[in-house]
């Protein structure tokens, strides 16, 4: 990969929030930043799409604005909504003034009394924060059109008080799942970036750098069961942050290596469907085996 002082720079910002990454997504960083576009990335579930955004806020000193997407999201929940509470509660408090009806609309709709949802947070913030679209495939086709103007244009018309236009462009990052194919449009929107379950040793290297306790032998052989589940036809492959969560909980527990009873007690850490669990169960020999584990099966 080419060198360049601005790449190195957003390479060592990402060691030094413990990201491991990669030159792919190094790049797909900085074109993002440096061109001021979108950055979708897709790839399994678990495997760091979303802690990019995290990284990306804490090594630029900037805040992480995320919007959850699911089925049913609409426009009013992802931008604003007035605080209706508060403004019948205006209206109680001025009952009986002498202020014309134009005068109470006026103060009604005020900024006061409105609640920013995550897209006009990012675009009203002091400075260029980090706008994190969290599983937009969850979304719905219509939201993903809606999301198409916003990005295009950074501003938001609210028709009781006019157009509000992006003092600073946000950082936008948007992840996918692929639980459904997202449109063209969107996609020539952004620049992309696919994230993949990672080898051995770069998983090595992230339970090391995230559990820095842990004992070398039992992280060598949590990295190579892992990368062997993941060679099995499951319903849910478990991403790195299972074994993350696999590897702290082993380590709490002051274990050094792995053996059969260890893994069939902690399974539920692993593997959350009981279809996987018991396909795990039945081939545990074989895949502890391959893992290297020296086990006394008969004891």
């Amino acid at each position: 990969m080419l060198e360049h002082p601005a790449l190195a720079n957003i390479r060592d910002l990402l060691a030094n929030q413990g990201y491991i990454s990669e030159p792919g997504i190094v790049m797909s960083i900085f074109l993002a930043m440096e061109l001021q576009k979108p950055l979708l990335i897709e790839g399994p579930a678990g495997v760091g799409k979303t802690e990019i955004a995290k990284v990306m806020a804490k090594a630029l000193d900037t805040d992480l604005i995320r919007l959850q997407c699911y089925e049913g999201l609409d426009s009013t929940h992802a931008l604003y909504e007035w605080n209706y509470q508060q403004q019948l509660l205006y209206l109680k408090m001025e009952e009986g003034t002498s202020k014309s009806l134009a005068e109470k609309e006026q103060h009604l709709f005020h900024e006061r009394f409105l609640m920013k949802r995550p897209l006009l947070q990012a675009i009203t913030h002091a400075q260029a924060p980090v706008l994190l679209i969290d599983e937009v495939d969850r979304a719905d086709e219509e939201f993903e059109s809606f999301l198409l103007e916003v990005l295009s244009d950074w501003q938001i018309t609210i028709p009781e008080i006019g157009t509000i236009q992006a003092t600073h462009i946000p950082r936008v990052i948007i992840t996918s799942n692929r639980v459904r194919e997202l449109s063209e449009a969107l996609r020539r929107r952004c620049l992309y970036l696919w994230i993949d379950y990672p080898d051995f040793a770069k998983e090595l290297q992230i339970v090391r750098n995230r559990v820095p306790g842990i004992d070398a032998q039992l992280g060598e052989q949590i990295c190579r069961f892992m990368q062997e589940v993941r060679q099995m036809r499951l319903e849910k492959v478990p991403g790195v942050a299972e074994t993350l969560d696999w590897a702290t909980a082993l380590a709490n527990l002051h274990f050094d290596h792995l053996d059969k009873d260890i893994v069939e007690a902690t399974l539920g850490v692993v593997l959350k469907d009981w279809q996987d669990v018991r396909q795990v169960q039945l081939s545990l020999s074989e895949l502890l085996e391959k893992t290297g584990v020296q086990a006394k099966w008969d004891e």
